[in-house]
C-alpha cells in the first residue's frame, strides 16, 4: 500500500499549482531589493488614503492586502509604490487626491467608518462624489460638534498620536453647581479604569440655573474620558460639544455641514505635528455643504 502523501507535500503541490495564500512566503517576495523609497506597507496604504495606520495593519493581518500579486500579512513588510504593485481587496491602489474636511457632528451620528447596526454616520455627511475620507479621532454618539476626516492616513495618525499632544477644546454643560474644587480636581487627575487620566485645561465657562458650562482642553484621546472623569467628580454631562482642535474652530459651521479647510488650517496643522508642508498638495477650495438637521448653536471662542 503506497503512502499518503503528507501535508507538506500537498502544500508543495498547490503552491505550484496556483498562488499561494500562506503568509511564511510573502515577506520575502513583497521587500524590494534596496532602494530609499521603500516604507513600511501600512505607512504606504495610510499615506494613500486607504486607512488610518491601525486600521492599514488590520487589513494586512486580514490578509487583505496583494503586494506583486502575493497576499501580505506581515506587518512591517516594506515596499516601493512607484516599483511594485499594491491591491486592496483586489483593487489597484491609486494616489487619490488628498481631502481635509471639518464637520460638524450631530448627536447622534457615530464617527466609526463602519456600524453594523445600521445608525447614522459621520462620513455619511461627506460630499457623495469626493474620495473616501475617514474622520480623525472620535466622538462618542451622544457629544456633538467638530471633527475633522481626511484620507491623509499620514496626518490623521499624526493627529491622534499621543506624542504630539493636539489640543481639543470642549464646551461641557453638567448638572448641578461646580465648585472651583472640582476644577482644581480635573487638573490634577483622576483615577480611571485604564490609568491615571486629567484635563490639560479647565475653566467654569458659565453658570445657570441648574446647570454649569466648562470650558475643557484634552491632548489625549480616551474613549468617554471628559464623561467619565465629571462622573468621578459627581457631575453628570448633559451636552458636550468640541468646539476646536488643534488650530482648526468650529466657528458658526451648522450642525450637520462640512466644509473644506482652508490653506492656512491645513499648514497650522502639520505644524501642530512638527511636518513640512511645502510638499503637500493643496486642499479643495473651501466650500460648505449643507445638511438637514437641527440642534442648538454652540458658540466657540
Amino acid at each position: 500500500m503506497s503512502a499518503k502523501p503528507s501535508h507538506g507535500s500537498r502544500t508543495r503541490h498547490r503552491k505550484r499549482a496556483g498562488r499561494s495564500q500562506s503568509p511564511s512566503c510573502f515577506a520575502a517576495e513583497a521587500r524590494p531589493a534596496g532602494g530609499d523609497k521603500a516604507e513600511r506597507l501600512q505607512k504606504v496604504l495610510a499615506s494613500a488614503g486607504v486607512a488610518s495606520r491601525r486600521e492599514c495593519e488590520r487589513l494586512i493581518e486580514e490578509g487583505r492586502i496583494e503586494v506583486d500579486g502575493r497576499v501580505v500579512t506581515e506587518l512591517g513588510t516594506k515596499v516601493d509604490r512607484n516599483r511594485q504593485e499594491i491591491r486592496v481587496d483586489g483593487e489597484r491602489l491609486s494616489q487619490p487626491k488628498l481631502v481635509y474636511y471639518a464637520i460638524h457632528k450631530p448627536p447622534g451620528f457615530v464617527s466609526t467608518a463602519r456600524d453594523p447596526s445600521g445608525r447614522p454616520r459621520v462620513t455619511d455627511l461627506l460630499p457623495p462624489d469626493g474620495p473616501r475620507a475617514y474622520c480623525v479621532g472620535r466622538l462618542d454618539m451622544g457629544s456633538e460638534g467638530l471633527i475633522l476626516a481626511t484620507n491623509d492616513g499620514e496626518l490623521a495618525n499624526q493627529l491622534t498620536h499621543p506624542r504630539h499632544g493636539v489640543e481639543k477644546k470642549y464646551l461641557v454643560e453638567v448638572a448641578g453647581h461646580v465648585d472651583p474644587d472640582v476644577i482644581q480636581q480635573l487638573r490634577r487627575g483622576v483615577h480611571l479604569a485604564e490609568g491615571f487620566a486629567h484635563t490639560k485645561f479647565a475653566r467654569i465657562e458659565g453658570r445657570r440655573k441648574r446647570s454649569t458650562v466648562l470650558e475643557i482642553v484634552l491632548d489625549e484621546g480616551r474613549n468617554r474620558e471628559i464623561r467619565r472623569l465629571l462622573a468621578r467628580l459627581g457631575h453628570k454631562v448633559q451636552r458636550l460639544v468640541r468646539v476646536a482642535v488643534g488650530p482648526v474652530r468650529l466657528g458658526d459651521l451648522p450642525p450637520g455641514a462640512v466644509r473644506s479647510l482652508s490653506r492656512q488650517e491645513l499648514a497650522a496643522l502639520h505644524a501642530a505635528v512638527g511636518k513640512k508642508t511645502d510638499k503637500n498638495p493643496r486642499p479643495p477650495k473651501s466650500t460648505i455643504v449643507r445638511k438637514p438637521g437641527r440642534s442648538k448653536r454652540v458658540r466657540s471662542r
